[in-house]
């Protein structure tokens, strides 16, 4: 049996997408913050494919091709723009491995390209051709759809779709939202959404950039402005209206501040602002109750984030036979054969 297509899921369901491979495979020292080029897939291949599947397990119905900044503006930053078709193309043959070992769809993915400036028709130009070549490779691997994201310009977003449309795949473009709000050529989301789907875009949204607290009144807006399906994937950090970006927070220990490389929590330093398993959960369960069906996490997202996202839809995945039971826990657990001395002495830990 044919699996089911993105747009048919949505029709009957949430979709939940992981994303943010870059953070983690950074924290796990396979990746260099900063440059943030997805070296790993060409370098350390099997922690890629490791990641995706602790993503399939945790409740993802996407693996999303790592090419987020595999594209020939990072390449150059770092010396290895010869690596550009081979890392897409080892990215896309990784993704669609471990989806095939669930029922797992496969996105190509488009995103930022760093260089776009409006009314510039040279650079422009040179953005398409960007996109275009990673979207050919992404259509001669056989993906499912293709998503263009972490966009804060609506200009280049149109570019990213116009590319995306010609390959009469499903199409995803989530925005990123900087602090002010606004895209950076001064369009408000819902406007910037509502372009979009005009011009065919199949789901609009907003990713990256904003925590949870602050994506949501947003995407609100977006889902009241659309007749498409609206995405919603946070960053699991806890923004707030002050410093409503990852990228704006800031340290509130003096204790700790001093040590911070150039005073700067971002991006390596964001531990403090770490959104739970369960903030996660109730994020997911408030959006999709204001009819927001594509789901997931970016930046910063562990399997446990996808997991609790996926639970709290009402799903139970693999990942699920280890989530937490502290009925079994020596102090804080209720099993009638505990120690109850144990049990007593909780007050004290």
């Amino acid at each position: 049996m044919a699996k089911l297509g993105l747009l048919d899921r949505l029709a009957s369901g949430p979709v939940i997408c992981a994303e943010g491979y870059l953070f983690e495979l950074e924290r796990r020292g396979y990746l260099q913050a900063g440059a943030y080029v997805p070296e790993v897939v060409l370098d350390f291949p099997e922690q890629v494919e490791n990641l995706h599947r602790d993503f399939l397990r945790a409740g993802s119905d996407v693996i999303e091709a790592f090419t987020y900044y595999a594209h020939r503006e990072k390449l150059r930053l770092i010396g290895r723009e010869g690596d550009l078709e081979p890392m897409n193309r080892a990215a896309l043959s990784l993704a669609k491995k471990v989806a095939a070992e669930g029922d797992a769809l496969v996105a190509g993915n488009i995103c930022n390209t760093n260089i776009f400036a409006a009314s510039d028709a040279a650079v422009a130009k040179q953005v398409r051709a960007m996109f275009e070549e990673q979207v050919r490779w992404a259509v001669e691997a056989g993906v499912d759809y293709i998503v263009a994201e972490t966009i804060s310009w609506l200009g280049e977003a149109d570019i990213a779709l116009a590319v995306m449309r010609q390959t009469k795949l499903p199409t995803v473009v989530t925005l990123a939202l900087h602090k002010d709000g606004l895209l950076r050529d001064g369009y408000a989301p819902e406007d910037a959404a509502r372009r979009l789907a005009d011009k065919g875009a199949d789901v609009v949204g907003l990713n990256c950039a904003r925590g949870p607290r602050t994506m949501l009144p947003y995407v609100r807006k977006i889902r009241d402005a659309v007749a498409v399906h609206v995405a919603a994937l946070p960053v699991p950090y806890r923004t707030t209206e002050k410093e409503p970006t990852f990228q704006s927070l800031t340290e509130k220990d003096a204790d700790c501040a001093h040590c911070l490389p150039e005073g700067r929590s971002f991006p390596v330093a964001l531990d403090p602002f770490q959104a739970t398993r369960y903030e996660i959960a109730e994020f997911g369960r408030e959006a999709f109750a204001a009819g927001i069906r594509y789901l997931g996490v970016c930046c910063g997202a562990g399997p446990h984030h996808i997991r609790a996202l996926a639970e709290a839809l009402g799903r139970r995945p693999p990942a699920s036979r280890f989530s937490p039971d502290m009925s079994k826990h020596y102090a804080f657990g209720s099993d009638p054969s505990l120690k109850r001395a144990n049990q007593q002495y909780v007050g004290n830990l």
